[in-house]
């Protein structure tokens, strides 16, 4: 069985996810660990049995069929793009870049070099998600009138101040839509559509050692008619659950962190759970996907078959954060496509 030579750059938390994944896959070989923290590369390293790097060039010099990209926001980019140009295959936590210039670029490497290109986002594979997406594009919620999002978390000071790059529009991206809320952002146009037009506001309340947002909200209306209404912030007292809902002439459909809940006009309600024996590794709020993503995405390089999740799809989560960012900052609505100007960074929230 052909095997994928699998190297993981960035060893930060979210990397042991996808430490764990590969260590389970069959068809994949972990090869290298790299960190610019040696701390980091070293700990991975050695619980893996792999050599560990902390220049990312050394690791693409070995060649490796596939690359995972788990580093700060800011050089998803310049790493996807040096590992296309030499034919590797990437798969980059979300967000994929911090600005759509660098997104378009990714693709276009991507797309030049022939590789695949994949990102993270992995709650489109939960059971609730595929569920409440099911019940909109198979009809049962009849035409959809409407969506609401809420994502209410704890980020205290200590989570920006012990990062050299979180809570900056420059290393970060932005605050809690771009990092918290962008899943919940993806899943809600996953699932109602193509957004039409967008208008937003944000600030920054309670973190005054940070520049970006720690609360946003917006109205979003989509191309089928349906409205949106979003909610977002990080200074809530614990990580409350997650919650997207869409309204439609025959009921609703409810995803409530890990679960959904379908309410259609004459049937019983239904309930839909994750798997009785699924694994938690890591925060339980990243869910239990992960390792299908991590999984379809070698068997997409393996077979050769489209990416479900690639950089166009990736890069709509995106899209969708930069407009909204565009909007609060100049007070005016956003029109989708949303052309974002070259070089537009929001000015500093600290009060």
């Amino acid at each position: 069985m052909e095997r994928l030579k699998v190297a993981i750059i960035g060893c930060g938390n979210v990397s042991s996810v996808h430490f764990a994944a590969t260590a389970q896959n069959l068809a994949a070989e972990l090869i290298a660990a790299c960190d610019t923290k040696p701390e980091r590369a070293k700990a991975m390293g050695e619980k893996y049995g792999i050599p560990y790097f902390t220049d990312y060039n050394e690791v693409l010099e070995l060649g490796p069929d596939v690359i995972h990209i788990c580093t700060p926001h800011y050089n998803h980019s310049e790493i996807a793009i040096a590992a296309a140009q030499k034919g590797i295959h990437v798969l980059t936590e979300k967000p994929m870049s911090i600005t759509l210039y660098e997104a378009d670029n990714m693709i276009r490497a991507a797309r030049e070099n022939n590789v695949k290109l994949g990102v993270i986002f992995q709650n489109r594979y939960n059971r609730a998600s595929l569920a409440v997406k099911e019940a909109v594009e198979s009809g049962q919620l009849g035409r959809i009138k409407g969506a609401r999002m809420f994502v209410t978390w704890h980020r205290p000071d200590e989570y920006y101040s012990q990062s050299d790059w979180k809570g900056t529009w420059e290393g970060e991206g932005g605050g809690v839509l771009i990092d918290q809320a962008i899943h919940t952002m993806d899943l809600m146009q996953w699932i109602v559509g193509e957004i039409d037009s967008l208008e937003a506001s944000m600030a920054n309340r309670t973190h005054h050692i940070i520049d970006v947002e720690d609360v946003a909200e917006a109205v979003i209306r989509f191309k089928n008619g349906a409205i949106g209404s979003l909610y977002a912030c990080n200074y809530y007292t614990y990580d409350a659950d997650v919650l997207l809902e869409v309204h439609g002439e025959l009921g609703t459909a409810r995803i409530e962190k890990d679960h959904a809940v379908i309410r259609i006009a004459g049937q019983p309600e239904r309930k839909v759970f994750p798997e009785d024996d699924y694994e938690v590794i890591g925060k339980d709020y990243w869910g239990v996907s992960h390792k299908i993503q991590i999984d379809e995405f070698y068997r997409d390089v393996l077979e050769n078959r489209p990416v479900d999740i690639d950089g166009v799809e990736g890069r709509k989560a995106l899209e969708f954060v930069r407009a909204i960012y565009y909007s609060a900052t100049t007070g005016e609505p956003v029109q989708f496509p949303f052309q974002e100007p070259m070089g537009f960074t929001p000015p500093s929230l600290t009060r």
